[in-house]
């Protein structure tokens, strides 16, 4: 590089490049100029780097896009952030720059909050890689000023930082005040970033060629330049982050200690018997952001499902005009046999476990079904349509209705018998509508011609009763795609009131106004002969949901 560009500055000397330029000559001169800085731009660029050959083939998960500055655009040109950011950054200085976040394990520690209570966090272990395809001083540069200014936002603090020369390149350690770490290496153009030296150091073993790389494995393909970023989850991975999902769902599903236990085994076991692989491309639509998972099932598995979870060819849109707009989340579920799809998941679930679990599983296989008040899940699913409708008001509380017609009120009535007393009438209106209460009071069941509400009484009084100042969701221009779409069998549709504020505080936290406002989400799930298919159309994909998460740890 460096002969090129002087053989370059002697033969723009004999132009007269050196001297003080006469009038005649400006123009030429400044024309020179342009050509040679753009000389130095392509002599300083490369071709696309397969990312791929950077990260070590034990990688768990894998993230990659080719274009970072392409990848966030649509976050911040979005509607939600457009209304709360009074200014928008600035990604030019990552135009081009390619990046891969290797997560190479998870590390469990408990945080006692209390003599009684604590708190478990997974921390992954992770390097993000990204070649800047720059000068190695502006690699530095950007390593020093731009990724210590994120540490910084991270830790909500200033951190401390130290600088060496290690490994082939320049290190840098920030150290927070309560101890957390993060790490960067910047060599040539490439700037490594984890908060964990080892994840750093596997990737650098790649690069010696001492192990292989992820993409000797073929498991990941090549990305698509129309994608925004892709990723993959390995079977390793699946079967680490079953364990965070088996803990997790273990500690907000009951108290009881010994209940807790068995959950945080059985799950684990399940998911690793039945996911092998997961794969993801993002890519931007006119209507969002639309993230696209592939999951890989064993055949065994991927052949029931296919055959069990068959979308219904009728649709019941009428159920449209009973739900209310802002809830957190509508759910249709469409099936041409209900009862059979559920039988198919219990039936998969206890293959997959042992006997302990087996029994276990039967046991507490109808707890997901009590939100609705339903005492049989069986005989419920037998009773109803092919078109069952939950609604949940929010996330963080069991607050959900089931909306769904019954072909066989015997059974129906049969399958919430326990729960509700047909004694129990309250209100009867004009028009037929029926509200039943629950033994306790805190449930109701209502019937307005073949459609029937059930579950918390707050949600069923929201579907059962209109009001001048309540939006219902036919009025919403994704029902009729919510409704007559009969190609999966499952399709969700829901409001999320958090993630803006998260990420426009994290990445434009100077332009933050005070306007309130939601993102919304539309999700549709396949069961095909490989596994499941699930798409995702949203204001921020998944690559803003991690933003948002970085932005509520801050």
């Amino acid at each position: 590089m460096k002969q090129r560009i002087n053989a370059d500055r002697h033969g723009f000397k004999n132009l007269g490049m050196f001297k003080t330029p006469s009038k005649s000559n400006v123009s030429l001169s400044a024309l020179i100029c342009v050509n040679l800085l753009l000389l130095l731009l392509s002599s300083c660029s490369s071709k696309p780097t397969d990312m791929r050959s950077l990260v070590p083939a034990e990688t768990l998960v894998y993230l990659e896009t080719n274009d970072l500055a392409a990848a966030l655009q649509p976050i911040v040109d979005s509607k939600p952030f457009a209304e709360v950011a009074k200014n928008k950054p600035d990604f030019s200085a990552l135009k081009g720059v390619q990046l891969t976040v290797a997560v190479t394990g998870f590390e469990t520690t408990e945080e006692k909050l209390t003599d009684e209570n604590s708190v478990g966090r997974v921390q992954p272990h992770f390097v993000a890689v990204a070649d800047t395809h720059a000068w190695n001083y502006q690699a530095v540069g950007f390593a020093e000023k731009k990724l210590g200014d994120f540490v910084a936002n991270i830790y909500n603090s200033e951190p401390t930082l130290e600088k060496s020369d290690k490994n082939g390149g320049k290190y840098f350690t920030w150290i927070a005040k309560d101890g957390r770490k993060a790490y960067a290496l910047v060599i040539d153009s490439l700037i490594y970033f984890g908060n964990d030296e080892s994840s750093i150091e596997k990737c650098l073993a790649v690069k010696r060629g001492e192990t292989d790389s992820i993409a000797k494995t073929g498991k990941v393909q090549p990305a698509d330049p129309k994608t925004l970023a892709s990723g993959y989850v390995s079977t390793d991975g699946i079967a680490q982050i079953a364990s965070i999902i088996g803990l997790k769902f273990a500690s907000e599903t009951s108290e009881d200690s010994e209940v807790q236990s068995a959950i945080a085994g059985i799950l684990p076991q399940l998911l690793r018997n039945s996911v092998t692989e997961v794969s993801w491309t993002a890519t931007k639509t006119g209507q969002g952001i639309e993230d696209k998972y592939l999951v890989t099932m064993p055949p065994d598995v991927a052949n029931v499902f296919n055959e069990t979870m068959t979308p219904a060819d009728v649709s019941e849109p009428e159920a449209a005009s009973y739900l209310p707009a802002n809830v957190a989340s509508i759910t249709r579920y469409n099936l041409k046999n209900a009862r059979v799809a559920w039988r198919s998941v219990l039936l998969i679930l206890q293959k997959q476990a042992d006997p302990i679990a087996r029994k276990i599983i039967g046991e507490v296989s109808g707890t997901f079904f009590e939100p609705y008040g339903v005492d049989d899940p069986e005989l419920f699913l037998s009773s109803v349509g092919t078109q069952i409708v939950t609604v949940r008001l929010d996330m963080d509380s069991e607050n959900a209705a089931a909306i769904t017609s019954v072909i066989d009120k015997p059974k129906f009535d049969q399958s919430v018998s326990r729960t509700f007393d047909a004694s129990r009438l309250k209100f009867k209106s004009e028009v037929g509508r029926v509200l039943f209460l629950s033994r306790n009071g805190d449930m109701a069941l209502g019937e307005f011609g073949p459609q029937f509400v059930i579950g918390e009484l707050t949600a069923v009084n929201l579907c059962l009763y209109e009001a001048a100042d309540r939006p219902r969701f036919d009025k919403n221009p994704n029902a009729v795609r919510f409704f007559e779409n009969h190609d999966f069998a499952a399709t969700t549709y829901g409001i999320d009131t958090t993630s803006t504020g998260a990420i426009v505080d994290l990445i434009a936290p100077a332009g933050h106004g005070d306007t309130q406002t939601v993102s919304t989400y539309f999700t549709e799930t396949r069961f095909t002969k490989t596994g499941i298919e699930r798409r995702t159309v949203s204001d921020f994909g998944l690559i803003g949901s991690i933003i948002a998460q970085l932005g509520a740890e801050q």
